[in-house]
């Protein structure tokens, strides 16, 4: 089982982001303060999950954290303020909505901006290590998978409600296509061979 904090007393927030690397769509950010001695054997990195178990973990963690949140940054911020940027703010927003404020933040990842007021950890593959990251992991997964499944409806050709927006055969025939949406990330290399799509 993952560990369920670094520092025993101390109300500890695990963040992690989903969507970097994807073409269109947000970049969505999670963060969650799980209870003292909570223990849940499914909990794991979201990558090592199938959907239908994360899709099954989300309400658990949503009903037992005591305080979670989602935070969000669209395309056009992140066009405006780099992918990078964009992921540290998703994770700032998403602490920042929490209910409860943390002693300390367990962040995914080797580098973070750090949050007014709160020290950080930075935990390479932290969502494998501790059970809060996981968790949020879960969270921002599966809040953005939702999303794209939205917003496939309106644009059906690009394949969201499988690839999530990730730069996939399909995807790029259809930005080839049909041209780029206003979901879409136009500072990325939407095309192997960059065309004007704009």
């Amino acid at each position: 089982m993952l560990r369920q904090y670094l520092e025993e007393g101390r109300v500890e927030a695990g963040c992690d982001e989903a969507g970097r690397g994807c073409l269109a769509g947000p970049v969505f950010a999670a963060a969650v303060i799980l209870p003292v001695d909570y223990r849940n054997e499914m909990l794991d990195d979201s990558k090592k999950l199938t959907e239908r178990q994360r899709e099954k973990l989300r309400p658990v963690i949503e009903r037992d954290a005591l305080a979670w949140a989602v935070g969000v940054v669209t395309a056009q911020e992140i066009d405006r303020i780099n992918i990078l940027n964009a992921s540290f703010l998703a994770m700032h927003r998403a602490i920042a909505g929490l209910s409860v404020s943390p002693d300390f933040l367990l962040i995914d990842g080797n580098r973070f901006k750090p949050y007014p007021g709160i020290s950080h950890l930075c935990i390479v593959k932290g969502d494998g290590k501790m059970m809060s990251i996981a968790a949020a992991s879960i969270l921002a997964k599966t809040h953005r998978d939702e999303y794209m499944r939205k917003i496939y409806e309106e644009y059906p050709q690009y394949g969201w409600n499988v690839n999530k927006g990730y730069p996939t055969k399909l995807h790029r025939g259809a930005i080839a296509e049909y041209g780029v949406t206003p979901y879409h990330r136009r500072s990325f290399r939407l095309l192997d061979t960059q065309l004007s799509l704009f």
